[in-house]
């Protein structure tokens, strides 16, 4: 019989929609691994939000107080796609009510508050993830085990970026994600999680860093009533206000393997629409990815090839989870395919009852960098990564 898994889903804008849509997958691209998970109940403040998920997406049940899903029994996991500045209080909450807890990134809205809320479900003993989804492309994966096997020969440098245009309009307007005392800080908790994660999943811990930060766009349209995304506009003659938080973010860093490189992130750039992407150099070999083209990945191994240079490896369905999601060779996966791979390992380590990777202690040890980066920039040298872990009996 299939192992039901109760969800309950804490926000309900975009990204709670991939998160439904994931989870209602499960079942149809992982029939052998017989999970059955179950939309009990969502939560949101906007009553036209939750009407939306009962009836197209087919949750069992929606409120405005989510403080009824804690206290639901069939509920086992809480899945928050709120704003960061609410992450903390709900997954502590949720934590403390015994339920496992998935976390869009970033957990915390600042890296103290990712430190508190690993600390908190780390003493409650519950299955944490975080929504690092890029790792989970097939040919991530398969780059993953190549490196494993020596194939790139040792690793000497890494180039990571996430360049992206959701704050490359002018008109856009000033929400949340513009506002650090609201949304925390800009891009160094929105896109530069997933570049640290890449780049700690394949190189392994970051110990230092120099890191800069700047604010492009400094005034942006104030917020109107009728706007309900983050991509609303307003108009050239509106009011305005301070953007408060950071476009961009680069940095130097350095590996404990001794891997040096640079790490970069903006979300006011033209050009790039969802770059993802980084450069990895070996002492045999060198590879290439980008999020833009996620079913390419650039390979160099000299020693393997006929020809000198890269050549382009299309994905397909030897690879891992590919064959479930696209059957045959070169045929492509698009971002929500991430999305439910990342949901099905989840609700599979929530079904044997083990730790999920990645979990809540990466998420630490990827804001354990930002903070180091936040150093940086008032110091304005290079700064040690220091963990943030809260140990028991501390904070």
């Amino acid at each position: 019989m299939p192992r039901s898994i109760g969800i309950g889903l804490i926000g309900f804008g975009w990204m709670g929609h991939a998160h439904a849509r994931s989870y209602r997958s499960i079942p149809a691209y992982f029939p052998e691994a017989g999970l059955a998970p179950r939309l009990v109940a969502v939560a949101d403040t906007d009553p036209a939000r939750v009407q939306e998920a009962t009836s197209a997406f087919g949750f069992e049940t929606g409120t405005g107080d989510y403080r009824a899903l804690l206290e639901d029994d069939e509920i086992e996991v809480i899945d928050i796609t709120a704003p960061n500045g609410m992450h903390e209080e709900l997954a502590t909450a949720a934590a403390a009510a015994g339920k496992h807890v998935f976390c869009e990134k970033p957990v915390g809205v600042d890296p103290f508050a990712t430190a508190r809320i690993e600390a908190a479900t780390r003493r409650a003993g519950v299955i944490t993830g975080g929504g690092d989804n890029y790792r989970w492309a097939p040919l991530i994966q398969y780059l993953r085990g190549l490196i494993a096997d020596g194939r790139l020969g040792e690793l000497t440098h890494y180039r990571g970026r996430f360049f992206t245009m959701y704050g490359r309009d002018r008109l856009g307007l000033l929400n949340w994600r513009f506002l650090l005392d609201e949304g925390g800080y800009g891009v160094l908790n929105d896109v530069m999680p997933h570049v640290v994660d890449m780049a700690q999943h394949l190189c392994g811990p970051i110990t230092r860093v120099s890191s800069v930060k700047e604010i492009f766009v400094k005034q942006r349209p104030l917020p109107r009533p009728d706007a309900t995304t983050h991509y609303a506009r307003g108009a050239p003659d509106d009011p305005t206000g301070e953007v408060t938080n950071e476009d961009y973010v680069g940095a130097l860093v350095e590996f404990a393997s001794g891997v040096r490189g640079t790490l970069e992130v903006d979300r006011s750039i033209f050009g790039p629409q969802s770059s993802m992407a980084f450069e990895l150099n070996g002492s045999r070999g060198a590879a290439s990815w980008d999020h833009e083209k996620l079913n390419q990945l650039q390979l160099y191994l000299p020693g393997e090839q006929p020809t000198d240079g890269f050549i382009e490896v299309l994905a397909g369905d030897t690879l891992p989870h590919q064959g479930n999601l696209v059957p045959g060779a070169g045929n492509s996966l698009g971002y929500e395919d991430l999305k439910i791979i990342e949901a099905f390992e989840f609700c599979r380590a929530v079904a044997e009852e083990r730790p999920f990777e990645p979990g809540f202690e990466a998420a630490l040890a990827n804001a354990s960098v930002s903070a180091a980066m936040t150093r940086s920039w008032e110091s304005e040298r290079w700064e040690d990564v220091v963990s943030l872990r809260i140990e028991d009996g501390e904070g």
